[in-house]
């Protein structure tokens, strides 16, 4: 089975991409942490449940990794923007057997939390960085854990030439929407405020 399980939001630093989001959504987001594997940091808003959203940066603080970064962020540059999207798994070996683009499963942690995502080895995901990012949680999921600030995802856009592709996911979830056209990606949320758009 997928499932939806966040979405990031990438930034040049960590501090910029959060002021973005507050903004966006007038709504405060949850410190994160650091991950040693990838030298990144990151921010949290609940979305309800075991959803969230992830404000993530290269930690300038870190050492730098032996490996390209996750989420193509060695590339990242501009402003900050809604631009990767990830999906949990039961069986994260089966799902990149199916999915062989989708990387390497890597075993990775921060903090409590324990969980195997597949990385590619060059960090770019499969239709220019369109394409979920697959993981498996091992443990407790963070979501539960940050504040309920009252944010709730209502819809999904991903653009790409071979969007439809991305329907043989099997990702039964009506908010999704996949459309064949510009690489792009844009979420709209139900918030306290009203209806909200990251871009």
């Amino acid at each position: 089975m997928i499932e939806f399980d966040h979405i990031a939001v990438l930034c040049g630093r960590l501090e910029e991409g959060v002021a973005y989001v507050e903004e966006a959504l007038a709504v405060a987001l949850s410190p994160g942490g650091q991950h040693a594997a990838f030298g990144t940091h990151n921010a949290l808003l609940s979305l309800g449940g075991e959803e969230y959203l992830e404000v993530i940066a290269v930690d300038p603080e870190a050492p730098k990794p032996g490996r390209a970064r996750w989420f193509d962020l060695d590339r990242f540059e501009g402003q900050p923007r809604i631009a990767r999207w990830v999906c949990r798994v039961d069986d994260l070996g089966a799902a990149v057997a199916a999915h062989p683009g989708a990387g390497v499963p890597l075993a990775l942690t921060r903090g409590a939390y324990r969980w195997s995502m597949a990385v590619p080895e060059d960090g770019i995901l499969p239709m220019n960085n369109m394409h979920p990012a697959l993981m498996e949680w091992q443990g407790p999921h963070p979501a539960p854990a940050l504040p309920d600030v009252g944010v709730r995802l209502a819809e999904l856009l991903v653009g790409h030439a071979e969007a439809r592709d991305l329907k043989l996911l099997g990702l039964e979830d009506t908010r999704f929407r996949f459309m064949r056209g510009p690489t792009r990606m844009a979420a709209r949320f139900d918030t306290p405020g009203g209806v909200k758009w990251l871009r």
